[in-house]
């Protein structure tokens, strides 16, 4: 759930970069989303 709901946000641009960045990283060590979720996720917003 909380993948999709980064996704979500990532995909509408309407974040700060270095915030969700510091967000996925917590959600990553928390065991909240997968590694390869979290590549995902930051490709995504690296490609932004």
């Amino acid at each position: 759930m909380i993948y999709k709901l980064c996704k979500q946000v990532i995909e509408s641009g309407n974040y700060e970069y270095q915030s969700m960045l510091m967000k996925l990283d917590v959600y990553l060590l928390a065991n909240r989303i997968k590694p390869e979720e979290y590549t995902e996720l930051k490709s995504l917003m690296d490609a932004a």
